[in-house]
């Protein structure tokens, strides 16, 4: 039998000879009056004997795990953990009698304790907890990893035994968060960075709405989806690439600025900065545009770094960023040439393929067909591992996305008889931020012309016939939407699990997530 289940075997065992002591080893409550961080913070030495004696009398309630035990004979010292932090508790037999005594020397690291008692510093100068009575209230089973500390001659600290393998500590986050300090850490700052979104948004006036994760039709964004079946209407459904389209049919319908936290699923590889299932937070603004959009971005952003680390900057491996406003703003072609010093727009398609091929530069052979969509992967293949600190890489070829309206220089003459030249690339107000090198989101100044919207979506449905595989399908409801009257507006996409890897140092997007998908065993 191997040792786990030799450890197993003895708890059960002692669960047994608890239950023969009369004691119900999982009770239904147990009433809590203090945390131990509170009840460390707020300690004050007495100064007098009669000061020390008084306080035996001002008793608190806690409860916690048992994560460490010294035990004495007639005495015991042991440290339980709750969701502020670790307390020592001093336990004597003399004083909580002889069956509460017994009961606790079957316990085990891992089980749950209330314990009702008087605060005291030890001759070490432990603030701790001395026991005038205890309850166990959860017997543990299955037996934690023990992580040991050793601290060399030379000041040195090693770890022992950590629940350090990724992949274990990733499908067994509980265990995860009660052994490992940090990770609980990086979810407290998690939460305070969409708390910290929202009070922003909400204080420009943006009002919270929800939309559906089930869709009889996928749109918003380029990307595979989940399919799926509802047996009672017999129809497909998709889960939802994005809530980009509902979102604008509220802008139709007249509520003029939404945002919506949401879970998105796309049917993607996995990797680093990718999970199949992530958060994104999305918000929509009628009578505004990119340059609004970029405006809101950066202070939402700047803010949830100040709530999160207390300032504008973070640390991400060895890199320190700088998240104040206002950010670098650089055109895509401009990047581009910065990296490579090809002024693409004077270039002939083919000229751009052969640079790409005599430089090893990797491209989809179907999009071959579209100078702006090469002129896109250019600038993906050329210039992204440059960009590190925040920066807003603007005015994106039309190839990329029919969501989003041209250039505003352009008259309507212009763009239709750039449309009629494949040499010629439209250019479109869209922006994507950057930071470390990855993309950080999406926006638009959305387009609100129904017929050239039509015309876009209509494209990229023959592009998806062609053979690319994400590509927007037709939505005549949407279009629709678009027909009855959509004010100028702009919208924002910013992936939330790649922004918390950000201010959290986090190495990998499964560490910001709290059950990420995993391959069944």
């Amino acid at each position: 039998m191997s040792e786990q289940n030799e450890l197993i075997k003895r708890r059960l065992e002692e669960l047994e000879k608890i239950r023969e002591l009369g004691i119900n080893p999982y009770p239904h409550r147990f009433d809590i009056t203090s945390d131990s961080a509170g009840l460390i913070k707020n300690f004050k030495d007495a100064e007098t004997d009669e000061e020390k004696e008084a306080r035996k009398s001002e008793l608190h309630s806690v409860a916690g795990r048992i994560m460490a035990v010294r035990k004495m004979g007639k005495a015991t010292f042991c440290h339980i953990k709750d969701e502020t932090g670790k307390i020592q508790i001093y336990i004597k037999k003399d004083e909580i009698g002889d069956t509460a005594y017994d009961v606790f020397r079957l316990l085990d690291i891992g089980d749950i304790i209330g314990v009702k008692g008087y605060l005291f510093r030890t001759k070490t100068g432990e603030i701790s907890l001395h026991a005038v009575s205890y309850e166990l209230l959860t017997k543990s089973i299955h037996p934690l990893p023990v992580v040991k500390e050793e601290v060399t001659e030379s000041g040195e600290k090693i770890i022992h035994d950590a629940f350090a393998d990724v992949e274990l500590r990733y499908r067994q986050r509980y265990i995860d968060l009660i052994v490992n300090e940090n990770v609980k850490e990086t979810f407290v700052k998690r939460t305070k960075i969409i708390q910290s979104i929202k009070r922003t948004l909400e204080k420009h006036d943006f009002f919270e709405v929800e939309t559906p994760t089930l869709q009889s039709l996928y749109g918003g964004a380029n990307a595979q989806p989940f399919v799926t079946h509802h047996n009672s209407l017999d129809i497909d459904l998709y889960l939802r690439i994005s809530n980009e389209l509902f979102l604008k049919r509220l802008i139709v319908g007249g509520f003029n600025r939404v945002y919506e936290f949401v879970r998105d699923f796309r049917n993607e590889g996995i990797d680093r900065t990718h999970n199949p299932e992530f958060t994104q937070v999305e918000w929509y603004q009628a009578y505004g545009d990119y340059s609004d959009s970029m405006n809101m971005f950066e202070e939402v952003v700047e803010q949830a770094c100040i709530d999160a680390n207390g300032s504008t900057k973070a640390v991400y491996g060895d890199t320190e960023l700088d998240f104040k406003r206002p950010w670098k703003r650089l055109k895509m072609t401009d990047a581009v040439f910065e990296k490579t010093g090809l002024k693409v727009n004077e270039m002939k398609k083919q000229e751009i393929i052969d640079y790409m091929k005599d430089n090893g530069i990797e491209f989809d052979p179907k999009i071959s067909h579209s100078k702006g969509l090469l002129i896109a992967n250019l600038f993906e293949e050329t210039c992204e591992e440059d960009l590190i600190q925040p920066v807003f890489i603007h005015d994106f070829p039309i190839d990329t996305t029919p969501l989003c309206k041209p250039l505003r220089e352009y008259s309507m003459k212009q763009l239709e008889e750039m449309s009629k030249d494949p040499e010629q690339v439209i250019y479109v107000e869209r922006f994507e931020p950057y930071i470390y090198k990855w993309e950080m989101g999406n926006s638009y100044t959305e387009l609100n012309d129904p017929i050239l919207q039509r015309k876009l979506l209509e494209e990229q449905v023959e592009r998806g016939r062609a053979g690319e595989k994400e590509t927007h399908p037709l939505d005549e409801d949407f279009l629709k939407a678009i027909e009855v009257g959509m004010p100028p507006a702009t919208g924002v996409g910013l992936g939330v699990d790649r922004l918390v890897m950000l201010l959290t140092n986090s190495q990998s997007i499964r560490d910001v997530i709290f059950f990420p998908l995993m391959r069944p065993l």
